[in-house]
């Protein structure tokens, strides 16, 4: 799991860069939009509601953004029509990389991500071409400080009924779940009182790729600049990060 633990550091440092210029409030947004359109405005019989409320406590956006947000999707305002869509494409090196989407212009959002493609060495491909290599997972991260014992989270985590637990990082314990047993697992682990520092379903690369350092360099500002499109909700790669470009980034 090293890879995946390299690309979730990289990934939760950018998130808190993003959160600094309020880059991910538009992507919270949306996904608080789409959850409560789909499975209504209550966050309680919601469970993805619930997580997207969640993350966007966590970036600081404020609580009247939050209930506005979930009022228009459900019809107390005027509300965007937002369409969920994964794009799937190669990307330097040849690794997979899936696209996340909501967009309210579907053609705009595919030219774009085509473009970003292009210009960084990728290509875009057909529906089902790099879907394969994901699969579906519950991630729960737990951060490391010196109250908490790596050995008795991950005890509690596999007793609540988690399939992976990751603690090779430094700063955080990566706990792995079926998306369907991941609200259970992170209730049970802050019952233990565990502090639970995010909960969310993503989707892990079944088999990481190595790359050198030029290429991973390349791959990382493919990733970078479709994540910086309002429309991108999540972006999840197959590569591996070399020691020394995961130092440049994650230092």
């Amino acid at each position: 799991m090293s890879g995946h633990s390299k690309w979730s550091t990289i990934k939760r440092q950018k998130g808190v860069t993003d959160a600094k210029r309020g880059a991910l409030f538009t992507k919270v947004a949306r996904e608080i939009s789409v959850a409560a359109r789909q499975g209504g405005g209550d966050p309680d019989a919601n469970y993805r509601l619930r997580l997207a409320v969640e993350k966007a406590r966590s970036v600081n956006m404020p609580s009247d953004n939050i209930k506005r947000t979930i009022d228009k999707a459900t019809g107390g305002g005027e509300a965007e029509q937002f369409e969920e869509i994964v794009y799937e494409g190669y990307g330097p090196g040849g690794v997979a990389v899936l696209v996340e989407a909501a967009t309210d212009n579907r053609n705009r959002t595919a030219a774009e991500v085509r473009s970003i493609f292009t210009k960084t060495g990728g290509q875009l491909a057909g529906s089902g071409a790099v879907a394969w290599q994901f699969e579906p997972r519950g991630l729960i991260a737990v951060a490391r400080d010196g109250s908490i014992d790596a050995d008795e989270v991950a005890l509690a985590a596999i007793d609540a009924g988690a399939d992976d637990v990751d603690t090779e990082s430094d700063d955080t314990i990566e706990i792995y779940t079926s998306p369907g047993d991941l609200e259970a697992v992170r209730k049970a682990l802050e019952g233990a009182g565990v502090p639970v520092e995010s909960a969310e379903n993503t989707m892990i690369a079944k088999q990481t790729v190595e790359l050198d350092s030029s290429k991973a360099r390349q791959a990382l500002r493919l990733v970078e600049l479709l994540e910086d499109l309002d429309d991108v909700q999540r972006v999840t790669a197959n590569f591996d990060i070399p020691e020394d470009v995961f130092a440049e980034v994650a230092g």
